[in-house]
């Protein structure tokens, strides 16, 4: 089952189940969040919730994305209790591709990169049960900063850098026992500024405090074992560059249950009803490859197993911004 949230021409929203070329609306359903916690709380799947409600009116598909009406799969009423976060290094390809992106950098960054690689490769995918080695773990922002699914990233005045990274996305709801509940899975677009973080890999926390998307469809259940789609960049509707997006346990040396374990091992991350989006990493990368972005670009990455790609364009920077200014009282 793939799940959508969406607004009609109202500004209400609705949820709906992907059927081909159409969208069904999940009777009585507004959220994906609070079609979660009524599962919780009656003790079901997310799928068995939505067959219990039925499904009711139809609506185009290709219409709602070129409307840019559909929302990301699962958000919160306030974004201040989303939080997007994301680890590294967890795809076998991964670290081949974050040394090349450190090419011109610090030798130490290299040898930090291949040690935490390593230690994913020995110790990620420990025996049902038992908690493995931490992965890198980042923190990219709060529900303000996600895009939905066809619209612009905005670009800071400050940034060096506007890059795709292709990623898998956890989404979860806290449940009212302060647990973790998986609602499902989403291809997403974790943007990063990898200029900045090229130069130091200690700056890597300022270069993933970018905006993000993901969507446009929510895939319910368990995660193949293995994915194999692409990522693209198109610059006035050529393909300037394309490379395979692999994903899947099959392609990484971090289990999901370990990825999972070592975000949700921190109580601060457990308050009931909050939203949690989590990027679960990448091998591949634009930047690795010499490419370098701009203004009107398109980012397109598909996954068959999720339905319709993820497509957002760069925005072009907001110069009338002037960040960092502290006003005393």
């Amino acid at each position: 089952m793939r799940l959508v949230q969406f607004e009609v021409h109202n500004g209400e929203r609705r949820v709906g189940v992907v059927d081909g070329n159409q969208v069904r609306e999940v009777q009585g359903a507004h959220s994906v969040r609070e079609l979660a916690l009524a599962a919780i709380e009656a003790g079901v799947g997310l799928a068995q919730q939505v067959d219990s409600l039925g499904l009711g009116a139809t609506h185009d598909y290709a219409a709602l994305l070129a409307e840019l009406k559909i929302l990301p799969p699962l958000d919160h009423p306030d974004p201040a209790h989303m939080l997007i976060s994301g680890t590294g290094l967890t795809h076998l390809g991964s670290a081949s591709a974050r040394d090349k992106m450190h090419q011109a950098g610090d030798d130490s960054a290299l040898t930090d990169t291949m040690r935490i690689f390593k230690w994913g490769v020995e110790g990620g995918k420990p025996p049902a049960g038992q908690a493995g080695v931490q992965p890198e773990w980042f923190y990219k922002g709060d529900g303000s900063i996600v895009v939905r699914p066809g619209a612009a990233f905005p670009v800071p005045p400050f940034a060096e850098d506007a890059g795709e990274e292709p990623e898998i996305g956890g989404l979860y709801v806290i449940g009212p026992d302060s647990q973790p509940y998986r609602v499902g899975f989403a291809v997403g677009n974790e943007f990063s500024d990898h200029v900045m973080e090229r130069k130091n890999y200690l700056y890597l926390a300022h270069s993933k405090l970018r905006s993000c998307s993901y969507g446009p469809e929510l895939r319910v259940g368990n995660l193949p074992q293995h994915l194999s789609g692409s990522s693209r960049i198109l610059r006035n509707g050529d393909v300037i560059w394309q490379n395979e997006f692999l994903s899947g346990e099959a392609n990484m040396c971090h289990s999901l249950d370990n990825l999972e374990y070592h975000h949700f091992k921190y109580r601060q991350f457990l308050k009931p009803g909050d939203v949690h989006i989590h990027f679960f990493g990448t091998a591949t990368l634009s930047f690795a490859d010499g490419i370098r972005t701009q203004p009107g670009d398109v980012f397109e990455i598909s996954q068959a197993e999720f339905g319709a790609p993820l497509v957002n364009p760069i925005g072009r920077s907001d110069t009338a911004f002037e960040p960092g200014h502290v006003i005393t009282l």
